[in-house]
This record gives structure tokens, C-alpha cells and sequence, in this order.
């Protein structure tokens, strides 16, 4: 009889027990890998909402907290805490474009959309947008929709719109761009600045400069003419991913004290299954077989616990990412995930890293069991009752 053979015969053994222990390992390596797929979509699709800005920086109010800058890549409602005088400086300097935003909230047919009030021309030229169908017009009447809100709430071209109790018309229909631009609709700031009463305010401006090499001294410039914050593009950029890093560092610790009740799981296992198996090493002492072949065999079925638990882990963790990640994406902090599916459903790195993973924490669940199997005497272990 094979090595491997023995390994498996004595897995095998206890069915229930083997499918529990194996059960065990496999829901904290699906933990992992699930936190880790979510995690890694995640990140690629805020650094793609990053870079659909347009824009080499931000100007908004002075002492915003994270979760406002954060809003600005979500689209989520923001407060208008910008004077136009503060908006009409800054646009009045040289070098820059300056779009204002002013970011609310509609409803359609009961279910909350993201509403921007922006100005034509300028928003236009800055995102780079083509129409899908109907026409490019924001003024009194008129509003245009993202492709993803057209879909969803099936707005044609001269489909009546009511905002706040004014009435307004579809003029047209954005061309998709795969990001939150999708989810929107957009209406003429001054408009949306009177519909919503915000006393000609806006939420915050995004700025292009036309050299990017001298980045830090438009910075100064901006600072200079008004009382605001500014923050470039990859400042934000890392300061979204650093929240979002430390929010998955933390639900991975969790997922690994899942991990870890499995690998004592595992120890428990092994160690009843010395207790049970004392005449059988004891027979294998007699006839010959050394206490490193004692010890492997022991090793080896906690590996294959490990291994076969971690391909099951893997699998049901990418198929968890696969259903929940929508769901995820409805929440507000992760609403620029959108409709569609961002994460990847199979990723070679993670599933490579939680095999491994999972057989390294098997093998040393199964260490000292081993250790304690192959230092039974022979005597010790056949006159075992």
C-alpha cells in the first residue's frame, strides 16, 4: 500500500468527521478569498472612476472629511458649501478650466438617482461625451440622462422628467462610458441651483490644467484667490484606496479567525485520530517503518486537508464574490460599482495565494499531532486498549 493511499484510506475512515474538518478549512479560505476578489474589484474600479474625472484637480470647501471626497467619485449627494464669487475667482485664472458641480438627489419612479447640476459647454468638453440618441440639451426645460438611468427607468428622447415639482423633458441620451457618468442626470447648473435653492452654490469644482508640470503652482494659485481646498487627482486617489485598504485589512483579520478555528479544527481531528490509530502505528513500528515515515503520513493528511479544503474555499468564495458583489455595489459608499459586475470572477493570484495558504495552515495544524504520532513506542502503541 501507497503512502498516499494510507493517507486517504485514513481520512476517509470517519466520513462525517473527514467532510465536517473539511468543511471547516473550506468556509475560512472562501472568507479569504471572497474579502480578497471583492477587494482587489474594488480597487480597480475606483481607479477607474479616478481616472473618468477629467480633471487634474479638485477645489472643494476647506475641512470635508473622507467620506465627502470619497462621494465625489460615487456621485452621491454632496452639500453645497461653494459661493459662486469663490467659483467666478477661480475660473478667471489663467491656464485652468474649471467646471462647477452641484451634486443632488432625484427620484424616478420611487428609486433615488444622482442629479447633477453642471454648466453645458464646459462639462461637455472636460468629460468628452458623445450622445447615444437625441440631443446635447441643458436649459429650463431640458435635462440629459446617463445610458445606465435611460435603461433602467426607460427614458426615451421627449420623456417627461419631474424634479422637486418642476417639470423638464429628456433631450437626449448619453453614448455609455463605463463609469458612474452612467448613473446620472445632468441638468443646467443654474437650473438645478433654483430647483434645489442653493443660493447659487455648488458642491465642488473640478479643474484641468493645461501644463501639469506646473501642477503645484496652480495649487498655489487657486489657494490664493479663494479659501479652499485643493487636491490633485492622485492625492484623492490615495486617499480613497488608503480608506478602502484599511476597511479590507480589517475584514480580512476577521476572515482569518474563521481560518484559524478551522486549522484547530484540524488538530483536533489529527490528534483523535492518534488515539484511535495507536495499535495500526504501533504495527507500523514493528515492522520497520521509521518515525520520519510516521510523522510524514500524518503531515500529509493534514496537507490534503488543507489542499482539498482550499479548492473548495476558492471555489465558493468566487462564486460569493460573483452573487454578492452587485449587492455591494447598491450600498452608497460602493455605489459607483453600477449595474454591472466588477470583480473579477476568477483571479489565478488569489486562488494560487489561498491554496497555498490553505496548505501551509493545514500542515502546521497537523504538526504537533505528527510530532506526538511518531514518538509512540512500538510497546506503547500495540498494548494500547
Amino acid at each position: 500500500m501507497t503512502y498516499w493511499r494510507l493517507i486517504w484510506r485514513n481520512l476517509t475512515r470517519r466520513r462525517s468527521r473527514f467532510v465536517f474538518t473539511l468543511s471547516a478549512i473550506a468556509v475560512g479560505i472562501a472568507s479569504v478569498v471572497t474579502l480578497l476578489s471583492l477587494g482587489i474589484g474594488l480597487e480597480a474600479e475606483i481607479r477607474r472612476q479616478a481616472e473618468g474625472l477629467g480633471a487634474e484637480l479638485l477645489v472643494t470647501p476647506k475641512g470635508w472629511c473622507a467620506y465627502e471626497q470619497i462621494s465625489v467619485l460615487t456621485g452621491e449627494s454632496l452639500p453645497e458649501a461653494l459661493a459662486a464669487a469663490v467659483v467666478d475667482r477661480i475660473r478667471r485664472i489663467d491656464g485652468l478650466t474649471a467646471v462647477p458641480y452641484l451634486t443632488q438627489r432625484a427620484v424616478i419612479r420611487n428609486q433615488p438617482v444622482p442629479l447633477v447640476g453642471v454648466l453645458a459647454g464646459p462639462m461637455k468638453e472636460l468629460r468628452g461625451w458623445g450622445l447615444a440618441r437625441g440631443e446635447y440639451r441643458l436649459d429650463g426645460r431640458h435635462v440629459v440622462v446617463g445610458h445606465a438611468v435611460a435603461e433602467q427607468f426607460d427614458l426615451h428622447v421627449g420623456a417627461p422628467l419631474r424634479v422637486r415639482g418642476s417639470e423638464f423633458t429628456v433631450a437626449g441620451v448619453l453614448a455609455p462610458v463605463g463609469n458612474r457618468d452612467d448613473l446620472a442626470v445632468y441638468m443646467d447648473l443654474s437650473v438645478a441651483q433654483r430647483v434645489y435653492r442653493t443660493g447659487g452654490k455648488v458642491s465642488f469644482v473640478a479643474v484641468r490644467v493645461d501644463d501639469v508640470r506646473r501642477i503645484d503652482e496652480y495649487i498655489a494659485k487657486i489657494q490664493s484667490a479663494a479659501n479652499v481646498a485643493v487636491v490633485s487627482d492622485k492625492q484623492l486617489l490615495r486617499s480613497v484606496l488608503a480608506i478602502v485598504g484599511s476597511v479590507g485589512n480589517a475584514l480580512q483579520l476577521i476572515a482569518a479567525v474563521a481560518v484559524l478555528a478551522a486549522c484547530f479544527g484540524i488538530t483536533n481531528t489529527m490528534m483523535t485520530a492518534i488515539y484511535e490509530r495507536r495499535r495500526e502505528i504501533g504495527v507500523l513500528d514493528a515492522l520497520g517503518a521509521k518515525k520520519s515515515t510516521i510523522f510524514f503520513v500524518f503531515v500529509g493528511e493534514s496537507a490534503v486537508y488543507g489542499l482539498l479544503g482550499g479548492v473548495l474555499g476558492v471555489a465558493a468564495g468566487f462564486a460569493f464574490s460573483y452573487v454578492a458583489a452587485p449587492y455591494i455595489g447598491r450600498d452608497e459608499f460602493t455605489a459607483f460599482l453600477g449595474s454591472e459586475q466588477s470583480v473579477k470572477v476568477f483571479d489565478m493570484g488569489i486562488t494560487i495565494e489561498a491554496l497555498v495558504f490553505a496548505v501551509l495552515v493545514a500542515v502546521l495544524s497537523g504538526l504537533y499531532p505528527a510530532l506526538r504520532a511518531a514518538k509512540l513506542s512500538p510497546v506503547e502503541a500495540i498494548g494500547y486498549e
